[in-house]
């Protein structure tokens, strides 16, 4: 066997314009010196990368960096939605950082160069075929992160948020390289295809103490990532204190990035007998945790953050049916793995159209501020306040927010096929209890008008209409999105 790895350029397109679009910026800042500038060629890569993911993922799935039968990037049509999402992402929160950069607390080029790394780390994801490659893209997401929710000078909430996040990561970080060292010297294979493959073929080496102590290990590193309840603690507090256009990146691409590295591991190379009972109780911990905690919030962010610890919960629950032999089915599994991706992409539409129109009605460079300041502000600006009750209703699983609600049935839909119609029950229920907080924020937007408030940045309210436009025509089209989830 030859040890020579192939390279495909057309299939690492989509990296190189990630990684590309971060040496742009630097060099922009550098040489030009124009925050516009810099802004501009940080959104044009966006743009690039996500169009590149995009094209070459029409062209069925390509594999490089490939000894034999076992490669360490592979890119198909999941891989391609997730690159495009990702750069998407990343455009959309350039978008809202106008007021933010305008303010002059952060420094323009490094907070665009951060973005495009972590882009670059987040389309890498979604194509890693090997733990390694795996868990070097997730942290090339994560780092960067770490800086940004601490970039804005004169923040003491900023840098006690980025301390939180960091050593919460770090240790996360540890556990699922801990959990990796031990699955290697278990199987002696570090491909995701290759570890699946060798622990179905042996029954007692699936039995070992030791597989499952490094399955438990990898699968609670990444559930910190995903904020699933109990390892969820650091995301209220690191979104709060962090600027309001780095909480939209956290509680999206931060999430997608936890939730496609989790999916990977589960899909290809864990066993579903240890993964599936361990994924239904951190799916029916972390839904029903976050809504009960989220009806007490009275901050504004806090209140996102919780919700979207409860809609973790709600990501992992098709996963959670893998706990049953009925679950465990070809057939089965296909649709548990597509609706997770799904309802990921589903969700972080609505996400970050909800943090747009929040960074829209607050003034800039402040903090997401309470809930009681939001008071009637459909009424002062209709279309702004319009589009985040669209949001809310949407995250709450209520039409005419259709991605939300597609999303909820695809994943009851999943659960039903592999026969836990217990999970869809508590589903249903946690989706009932959302309703309380997601209907009454919806409802304070139409209250009595109260302090008014600044006019909102155009590219703000661009990128709000924009993310609302999107989660409207996936809405339309969801069949779409489970398709490419799927292949």
């Amino acid at each position: 066997m030859s040890l020579v790895q192939s390279v495909d350029h057309v299939a690492l397109l989509p990296v190189y314009l990630a990684a590309g679009t971060a040496v742009l910026v630097l060099l922009a800042d550098l040489l030009v010196a124009r925050a516009a500038v810099t802004v501009a060629v940080a959104a044009t890569g966006a743009a690039a990368t996500a169009l590149g993911a995009a094209l070459v993922g029409t062209g069925g799935e390509r594999r490089t960096f490939c000894v034999g039968a076992d490669c360490s990037y592979l890119y198909g049509g999941r891989a391609a939605l997730v690159g495009a999402v990702f750069a998407l992402l990343t455009l959309g929160v350039l978008a809202l950082s106008g007021p933010l950069l305008r303010a002059g607390r952060v420094p323009v080029g490094e907070y665009c160069f951060l973005l495009a790394c972590a882009m670059t780390g987040g389309v890498v994801l979604g194509a890693a075929g090997d733990l390694i490659t795996l868990v070097v893209a997730l942290e090339t997401l994560t780092l960067p992160l770490y800086v940004l929710v601490g970039l804005r000078r004169g923040s003491l909430a900023g840098a006690e948020a980025a301390v939180t996040f960091f050593v919460v990561s770090v240790v996360a970080t540890a556990l699922t390289l801990l959990g990796a060292a031990l699955l290697y010297a278990v199987t002696g294979a570090l491909h995701l295809d290759r570890l699946g493959t060798t622990l179905a073929a042996d029954a007692g080496l699936r039995d070992l103490p030791l597989t499952t102590v490094a399955v438990a290990l990898v699968v609670a590193g990444l559930a910190f990532k995903v904020a699933a309840v109990p390892f969820h603690a650091w995301a209220p507090a690191t979104y709060d204190g962090a600027p309001l256009p780095v909480a939209a990146y956290l509680s999206t691409a931060s999430k997608l990035g936890g939730v496609v590295a989790l999916l990977a591991v589960v899909q290809r190379a864990l066993p579903a007998t240890v993964t599936g009972p361990v994924l239904a109780g951190l799916a029916v911990l972390t839904m029903t945790v976050g809504n009960l905690v989220a009806l007490r919030q009275r901050r504004t962010v806090r209140l996102l953050a919780w919700s979207s610890v409860a809609q973790a919960g709600y990501i992992l629950a098709p996963l959670g049916a893998l706990a049953l032999a009925a679950g465990r089915t070809a057939d089965a599994r296909a649709g548990a793995y597509a609706a997770a991706v799904a309802y990921a992409v589903f969700f972080v539409l609505l996400e970050l159209a909800a943090f747009a129109a929040v960074v829209a009605l607050r003034p800039a460079d402040g903090d997401g501020g309470i809930l009681a300041d939001l008071r009637g502000a459909a009424r002062r600006h209709p279309w702004v306040g319009g589009a985040f009750a669209l949001a809310l209703v949407g995250l709450a699983g209520l039409p005419p927010g259709l991605a939300g609600l597609f999303a909820k049935v695809t994943v009851v839909r999943a659960l039903l096929a592999g026969h836990a119609g217990w999970l869809a029950l508590v589903v249903a229920l946690n989706a009932v209890i959302g309703l309380a907080y997601y209907l009454r924020l919806a409802a304070t937007l139409y209250e009595a008008p109260g302090p008014a408030t600044a006019r909102p940045a155009r590219m703000v309210v661009v990128a709000l209409g924009a993310a609302t436009a999107l989660a409207v025509v996936v809405g339309f089209a969801p069949q779409l999105v489970l398709d490419l989830a799927a292949r």
